[in-house]
Parts: structure tokens; sequence; C-alpha cells
């Protein structure tokens, strides 16, 4: 997380919370509230500070992971996190605004969603990730999508096969089946979305 990261740099750097807070122009206990995890949304251009400030890029303070190879990003910007999306079985869908999060400002993504479950470990989502999401009702067979079902939501691969009336939704883990769709059923099936980058967690 970013802020037992933000208290290891400054720690190693030998700054006070009183220095840190100087050279943000901001304040102590604002310092205080960022390493202790109290305000996650740190506006993008107070992490280009932070990063500068502690020897370190903003991807490698965030813990950034753009497009599924680890590109470093160079500018930021703020996208809303929409609730949680199953990677597993489906899990009622939210569209209340819970938080924001600071992404790479090279990610052409509209919202995020948190992970939840473990189905999509094989494409490196794991539970708790932050995944970006570009809005679109249509995806590539093959690539990964958010996808509502009734008024559930989940995040698999998606495969369509227009001639038999067939929609599968894959999962990247073998303990998961694929879920199925035919005919009248894909009347329920609504995408949402697809799946352009993920944030994980530094462990």
């Amino acid at each position: 997380m970013i802020s037992n990261k933000m208290r290891e740099l400054r720690a190693a750097k030998g700054l006070s919370l009183e220095d840190l807070a100087r050279e943000l122009g901001t304040s102590r206990q604002t310092i205080h509230r960022y390493e202790r995890g109290t305000i996650s949304n740190i506006p993008p251009e107070k992490v280009e500070k932070l990063a500068k400030v502690l020897d370190t890029t903003p991807a490698s303070l965030m813990g950034w992971h753009a497009d599924f190879d680890n590109v470093m990003p160079i500018s930021a910007k703020r996208l809303p996190v929409l609730g949680e999306i199953a990677c597993g079985e489906p899990i009622y869908a939210t569209e209340e605004h819970e938080s924001f999060c600071i992404a790479d400002g090279e990610i052409d993504a509209d919202f995020c969603l948190r992970a939840h479950g473990d189905s999509m470990i094989g494409a490196r989502i794991q539970d708790g990730d932050i995944v970006f999401i570009r809005s679109q009702d249509f995806v590539e067979n093959g690539e990964i999508a958010a996808v509502i079902i009734g008024e559930e939501a989940t995040l698999k691969r998606l495969y369509y096969y227009k001639d038999e009336e067939k929609l599968i939704l894959s999962p990247e883990n073998p303990r998961y089946a694929p879920l199925v769709y035919v005919g009248n059923e894909l009347n329920q099936i609504k995408i949402i979305g697809r799946a352009v980058a993920f944030q994980s967690k530094i462990i």
C-alpha cells in the first residue's frame, strides 16, 4: 500500500513528517493521514511531488501495473471505482461511486472495478485488484470483458459465436467452469466494457 511505501521511503531518507509536508506544501497532519491510509485518494499532482521527493517513480509509489506489461506511467488521472466485480461467481452490480483511483494518464479507461475472487488469476488479476475498464458494448473474442448478467456483474474472457447464438464467459482459473449462454439467454447479458489494465497491491 502507498501508506507503507511512503513511510518506508521517508524513513530511509531521514525525513520527518514536517520535512515531507514542507516539500509538498501541505500540513504535517495530511502527511500523517497519507501514511495511516486514512486518505487514499491522493491528487495526481501530489503523487508526482511525493515520488520526486522520495526518489522514486509514481508507478513504484502507487503500485501501478499498466496494460499487463509493467509500463511506468509518466502522468496520472483520477477514475471512479464502481464497487466490485466478481472473478468467480457473479455478484450484485453496483454503480455507486465508492472511491476514486489514481491511474496512469496513458490508460484509456473510463472507470474502475475492484476484482473479487480468484477466477482470473491466469490473467494476473488477483482478489482485490483494481481493474480499469473502457466503456463499450462490444469486445473481440478472447478479450476480457466486464459483463452484467441480469443484475449481477462478472469479469471474464469473452467468446461469442453468432451463428450458434452462443456466448461463453471463460475464467482464467481451471477451478472454475465457463459460463455458457445460448439463444434467449443472451437477452440477459450486457457488456459494459473491456478490461484494459489493472493495478495490484505491492506485497
